[in-house]
C-alpha cells in the first residue's frame, strides 16, 4: 500500500487530507482535464473502445527474461512495435490488476509489457547470494533492467501502490526513459528520514500493518497468513470492491514466491528506517529524499473510495512541473483502481502519451 514519505510531503500532511479525499472534486493543473475541449489546438487523444471490468480472467502465455539481478516473470500483449507501456502493480497485488487494462491498449496498438514486481509470482533472484532487498530504488532499478532486458529505450510507465511510486522515481531520476507517467495516488517519492515522523494516534492507526511487520511476530504472522493477511488490505483498501474468490485467490498465489515475504517485510522496515539498505543504491536514495520534481507529462489518479491511506491531490501538485492533469474516478473505485476502474486507467495512459 501506498505511503507519501517526501519531505516535500510530509506523512503528517497526508493523513490530515486523507479522510477528505473521497470527495475532493476533478482537479487539473497546467494541461488536459478530464475531457479535453474540441477546436483549434491539439488533436484531441483518441477516446479508447469500452471495457468492463472482469471481462477478461487470465494473459496470454507468461514470459520469463533475464534482467539485471533478476529473471523476470512477465505479461505481454500488443504489437511488438507499439509505444512501450509498462504496468506496474503494489502490495499485496499483483500483474492481474491490469488484466482488463493490458487487451484495452493492446487493441489500440501499444505494447504492453507487465511484469511482477521482484518478491512476486514467477520471478526470482539469479543467484541465492542477492540480499532480498523491497527498498523503494532497488526496485526501480529492476524496472530499468527490464526495459534494457527488452531493449525498449523509452516507454510510458503506468502504476498504482508500489508500481506508482516505482513510475515516480524512473521519471524523477531517468526522465529520458519515461515518455509519460500514469501514477495512482501521485507523488509517492520518500526517505527514510520522512518516514521516520511521528504522528497523531488516529492516523498513526492507518499504519497499522507497518508496525506489525517491524516486529519478529509480524513476519512470522504475514508469513502463516499471507492470504488472509492479504485479502484483508483488499477489503480495507477498496470497501466498495465485492470481489469474489476466484478474483483474489488467482493473484493470492504470486504471494506463494519464496521470496516474498522477506521482501514486503524489508520494504516496510526499511521505510521506517528499521532495517539498512544496500550501499550501492545510497547514492539513489539520497537524490530521491530531497522530493525531486517529475518534469514528465504526467496524469495522476484517484478513486473516490478509497479506503488506504493518501494524500490529497493538491498536496503534490506542485511535484509535477511538465505538462499534468489529476483526475478523480468515481463510481466506489477504491486502492485498487487499474483493476476496479480499467477502462479510465487505460484512457489515463493513451490521454498521457498525448500531453
Amino acid at each position: 500500500m501506498t505511503q507519501s514519505e517526501s519531505n516535500g510531503i510530509s506523512r503528517r500532511g497526508l493523513l490530515a487530507t486523507a479522510g477528505v479525499s473521497a470527495g475532493v472534486t476533478l482537479v487539473a493543473q497546467r494541461a488536459l482535464a478530464e475531457s479535453i475541449p474540441s477546436g483549434p489546438g491539439p488533436a484531441k487523444p483518441p477516446r479508447l473502445r469500452t471495457a468492463k471490468r472482469g471481462t477478461h480472467a487470465s494473459f496470454g502465455p507468461l514470459k520469463q527474461i533475464d534482467a539485471g539481478l533478476l529473471n523476470v516473470g512477465y505479461a505481454e500483449a500488443g504489437p511488438a512495435n507499439g509505444t512501450p507501456v509498462l504496468l506496474l502493480h503494489g502490495w499485496p497485488y499483483d500483474i492481474y490488476s491490469f488484466v482488463d487494462v493490458a487487451p484495452i491498449l493492446a487493441s489500440n496498438g501499444y505494447r504492453v509489457i507487465v511484469p511482477y514486481l521482484r518478491g512476486y509470482g514467477s520471478t526470482r533472484f539469479l543467484s541465492p547470494d542477492t540480499m532480498r532487498n523491497g527498498q523503494p530504488s532497488a526496485v526501480a532499478v529492476d524496472i530499468t533492467a527490464l526495459m534494457d532486458a527488452l531493449k525498449i529505450d523509452k516507454a510510458i510507465l503506468a502504476g498504482f501502490d508500489w508500481g506508482a511510486r516505482t513510475g515516480d522515481i524512473i521519471a524523477a531520476l531517468w526522465p529520458e526513459r519515461c515518455k509519460a507517467l500514469v501514477s495512482v495516488s501521485g507523488y509517492l517519492i520518500g526517505s527514510q528520514a520522512s518516514g521516520k515522523a511521528p504522528l497523531p494516534p488516529e492516523a498513526e492507526f492507518q499504519w497499522w500493518y507497518q508496525f506489525y511487520f517491524a516486529t519478529d511476530r509480524g513476519q512470522a504472522g504475514y508469513d502463516k497468513y499471507r492470504h488472509d493477511f492479504a485479502k484483508l488490505i483488499w477489503k480495507l483498501a477498496s470497501p466498495k470492491w465485492n470481489f469474489d474468490d476466484a478474483t483474489f485467490d488467482r493473484s493470492a498465489s504470486s504471494f506463494d514466491n519464496p521470496d516474498h515475504v522477506a521482501i514486503v517485510i524489508h520494504n516496510y522496515r526499511w521505510r521506517q528506517g528499521l532495517a539498512e539498505g544496500e550501499a550501492k543504491y545510497d547514492s539513489l536514495e539520497a537524490k530521491l529524499a530531497v522530493a525531486p520534481v517529475i518534469a514528465v507529462p504526467t496524469i495522476t489518479l484517484e478513486g473516490d473510495a478509497n479506503g488506504a491511506p493518501h494524500p490529497d491531490p493538491t498536496a503534490y501538485a506542485a511535484k509535477f512541473s511538465g505538462k499534468y492533469a489529476n483526475r478523480i474516478i468515481k463510481g466506489g473505485i477504491g486502492h485498487n483502481l487499474p483493476q476496479e476502474a480499467p477502462q479510465a486507467f487505460a484512457q489515463a495512459v493513451a490521454d498521457a502519451n498525448n500531453l
